[in-house]
């Protein structure tokens, strides 16, 4: 391994705080862009939580990906001394024939994680604030929880700092130029070289890398915080949640008990169009679907929300994420496109990304989702 690289770190955010860690703990020269500041919520990475799991609805195959990244949101924690991450289970629930409900449980069996089926007699006993319908499963994943993001990026950023990295704030890269070697990274205050670069910009990656070969579709999505009115959302178990059909969406409730967090999926989220512009205003009518599943499936919650976001989140056509080095020019690291399903990996691909700057590949398992030979979007 080459510790004496000079490696930038574009946007320093979900990936980058991740990557400039785990760069600066390998001894790497290490030197962040980022367009505001490690923690904003401009971008894809703000809404107070974020669900932890180890099962996967998506792909079996993130599975061994996840478990590094659980090792290395312990040494994390450790390190920074903060509670970036609690375990409290998520409640994975759908049709039971449906096509993520059949991969979940495939990925359970196939790593052997800590789970428990639950029918519909025994969720309404254990969990009376969910609603589950003919035909549904419930799968209780033990060994999940919730993120707390924007402090995860400013303790992984402030870590790397006390390990040496550089972080210019305000500062956004106006191009990434190759040259002989290296490349040179251009702001508005200058150009600087590198051995190689990790680009992590987000939805802004559609503009810094205009001849990216895949079209990383940016989408405007909203949260929305409600109120219970009965008890029975502050018991001892209170996992975050997931329902794959007939909506898609996700919850957690608040760390304070006040509330409840619910998103969508990328189907119900419109185009964001730019990201310097996003809409930041949420029309009455954009809250008829969150209202029907309130009372479809939790009706125990107020139906009028209490706080509403907007983020940006970025999608491939496959919505696998594209980890590796950009076509013809392997001096750069590309991570982009984690399609909603990002935050519990960052650790393990920023990890993946010092690999791949330092060393040019990577022992883990990311041939699935490699930049390498890939046809797809």
């Amino acid at each position: 391994m080459a510790a004496s690289k000079r490696v930038a770190v574009v946007g320093v955010g979900t990936m980058g705080s991740q990557a400039a860690w785990r760069l600066a703990a390998r001894g790497a020269e290490v030197v962040g862009y980022d367009r505001f500041a490690p923690g904003h919520d401009r971008s894809a990475a703000g809404g107070e939580t974020r669900i932890f799991r180890s099962a996967h609805f998506e792909d079996s195959r993130y599975v061994p990906l996840l478990k590094h990244a659980d090792t290395l949101w312990e040494e994390l924690q450790r390190e920074t001394g903060r509670e970036l991450r609690r375990l409290t289970g998520c409640l994975l629930m759908g049709p039971t024939e449906h096509q993520q409900m059949a991969t979940v449980l495939q990925s359970i069996a196939e790593h052997g994680l800590d789970h428990e089926v639950l029918d519909a007699e025994a969720l309404a006993k254990r969990f009376p604030q969910f609603r589950i319908e003919d035909g549904d499963a419930a799968v209780l994943d033990r060994h999940a929880g919730f993120i707390r993001p924007e402090l995860t990026i400013q303790s992984a950023a402030r870590r790397a700092e006390q390990l040496g990295a550089r972080i210019h704030r305000y500062t956004p890269v106006r191009e990434i130029v190759p040259v002989t070697g290296g490349v040179e990274i251009r702001t508005d205050t200058g150009t600087e070289l590198f051995d190689t670069a990790v680009v992590t910009v987000g939805p802004w990656v559609n503009d810094l890398l205009p001849g990216l070969p895949w079209e990383v579709d940016i989408r405007r999505l909203i949260n929305a915080w409600y109120v219970p009115t009965t008890d029975d959302w502050s018991g001892e178990e209170r996992p975050a949640f997931i329902r794959t059909a007939p909506t898609h969406c996700y919850g957690l409730p608040s760390p304070d008990g006040v509330s409840v967090k619910l998103g969508l999926s990328r189907a119900l989220h419109r185009p964001a169009g730019d990201p310097n512009r996003l809409d930041r205003t949420v029309e009455p009518g954009e809250l008829d679907v969150f209202t029907e599943l309130l009372r479809r499936y939790m009706p125990d919650l107020n139906p009028d929300p209490v706080r509403l976001s907007v983020y940006m989140e970025g999608y491939t056509e496959s919505s696998r994420p594209l980890v590796g080095p950009l076509p013809g020019n392997d001096n750069v690291v590309l991570l982009a496109g984690f399609s909603g399903h990002g935050f519990k990996l960052s650790p393990a691909m920023g990890d993946i990304a010092a690999d791949l700057a330092l060393d040019g590949a990577s022992s883990q398992p990311i041939d699935f989702i490699s930049t390498l030979d890939r046809a797809e979007a």
